[in-house]
């Protein structure tokens, strides 16, 4: 690229062109997952849509690879990519509630965090994650699960439209009434089809819920988890909870004999009243009573930012995940002795519950293809120091590899790091990758957006919806 050119791009953006001499270049290319350090060529700061449109035309008239970043969440850092150009959304973060209609307009650039900050003194919420600093299109893109799955679906269940610039700069609007093809793989083929500028969400009544963690000795894991498994597929859709393997952070609420004790639990999420909640939990509170819960009313938001002190920005993270269908009592045992021996404060497993109203939707009505999985399991090795990369990565892989042959074949794509191969991105996907492949080659022929869990173009297919 001659400096002429970026010269003229810059000039036409209303937002800020980033370059590596720049003070500013350090910051702009940090992602959430520290292990992640890729150097990119131009950082496009986009002010609106009309910057995202300019953004790709100069990428793709210049031949240069790009990314797209909205939160800086993703696993595997796909936000940023090495030498190339990354077309950061941050800066279109806006956030519009409509009461009457329960619908919330949301700019590509949001977080979760933005969104439960507007949608709460209305009553209302989206199905989302479970830390609020996630950004709300990595998230949305790939599926979106969270405390509210098992009562109002996945996040892309509840999206109703979205403002796409395609690979070849053109805008469109991608719903059920207009380019609905569009709109299918938009709904858990991640970033695959353009940039996404603003999602329109059908909100829900949440406001005060009961939720938090009740926590047992590792001893009482194999016993909790086989009650949970039995609970979780004929528990009120109301109710959703999700298991852990932890180490009990030396912070409150937790008692201080219990800092840094490796533990397992279980953080709850109930909409409704606290009665009822207690009267639903009370067979586990007498078959194993916890050594510490921490169960009450809250604020939606207070929950979902009840992790963001314990997970900042910053930590090196190895992520590896599966779909589980079943609870073996083998797979138990094994998940008891891997789980036992957390590598480090912030490591962990988590079992999220991804039953309930998210298995009213077939699995070919959208990309995601494990509706008749139960739990969408995540093995994450986490600490803040790089010396320890290959102790969390190891732990993390050994893990994933015991388990791996009692889960469904596939994972989350947001719970997949980079250059886990096609053939994985095939197993999450399933029967609904070829037309996946047939409408990126409709949408994006070129493969322009293949800084993804990416889906290759199927150009030779004889066509598409």
């Amino acid at each position: 690229m001659q400096a002429e050119a970026i010269t003229q791009f810059k000039s036409q953006l209303r937002g800020e062109l980033i370059e590596p001499a720049d003070a500013a270049y350090e910051d702009a290319r940090k992602v959430y997952n520290a292990m992640i350090s890729r150097k990119p060529r131009l950082i496009a700061k986009c002010a609106d849509v009309a910057d995202v449109i300019t953004a790709v035309n100069f990428g793709r008239e210049h031949g240069i690879r790009v990314s797209i970043r909205g939160g800086g969440h993703n696993a595997g850092g796909l936000g940023v990519c090495e030498d190339g150009l990354v077309i950061d959304l941050s800066l279109i973060k806006y956030v519009h509630v409509d009461p009457a209609a329960r619908t919330v307009r949301v700019g590509g650039g949001s977080t979760w965090g933005d969104v439960d900050h507007a949608t709460h003194p209305f009553g209302l919420a989206v199905p989302s994650g479970i830390i609020s600093t996630t950004g709300v299109g990595g998230l949305t893109l790939g599926g979106g699960m969270g405390y509210l799955t098992r009562q109002y679906g996945l996040t892309i269940d509840n999206l109703l439209a979205a403002d796409v610039v395609l690979a070849d700069g053109r805008f469109v609007v991608a719903s059920a009434d207009e380019n609905s093809d569009l709109f299918w793989a938009i709904r858990g083929g991640g970033g695959n089809f353009g940039v996404v500028t603003s999602f329109l969400f059908q909100a829900h009544p949440v406001q005060m819920v009961c939720a938090g963690p009740m926590l047992w000795g590792l001893d009482q894991a194999s016993d909790i988890l086989k009650w949970y498994r039995e609970f979780i597929v004929q528990a009120p859709e109301e109710i959703n909870g999700f298991f852990a393997f932890l180490t009990v952070p030396p912070a409150p609420p937790f008692p201080e004999n219990l800092h840094f004790k490796k533990m397992c639990g279980i953080v709850w999420f109930y909409n409704g009243a606290l009665e009822q909640a207690n009267e639903i939990l009370e067979p586990l509170r007498s078959f194993r009573p916890p050594i510490f819960e921490f169960f009450g009313v809250m604020p939606f938001p207070m929950l979902q930012g009840m992790f963001d002190g314990l997970y900042p920005p910053g930590l090196q993270w190895y992520w590896k995940a599966d779909f589980v269908k079943e609870l073996s009592n083998e797979a138990i045992a094994l998940h008891v002795e891997h789980g036992s021996q957390l590598p480090s404060l912030h490591s962990t497993m988590h079992l999220y519950p991804i039953n309930g109203a998210a298995h009213k939707t077939g699995n070919s009505e959208t990309p995601w293809s494990y509706r008749d999985a139960i739990w969408s399991e995540v093995i994450v090795g986490v600490d803040p120091d790089p010396a320890n990369k290959e102790l969390i990565t190891d732990w993390a892989k050994n893990y994933w590899e015991a388990l791996h042959p009692y889960g469904a074949g596939g994972a989350y794509v947001n719970f997949m790091m980079d250059g886990e191969g096609e053939e994985r991105v095939r197993a999450t996907y399933q029967d609904n990758y070829p037309r996946l492949a047939q409408l990126k080659a409709k949408f994006d022929p070129g493969n322009f957006f293949a800084v993804n869990q990416n889906i290759r173009p199927d150009v030779n297919a004889t066509g598409s919806d």
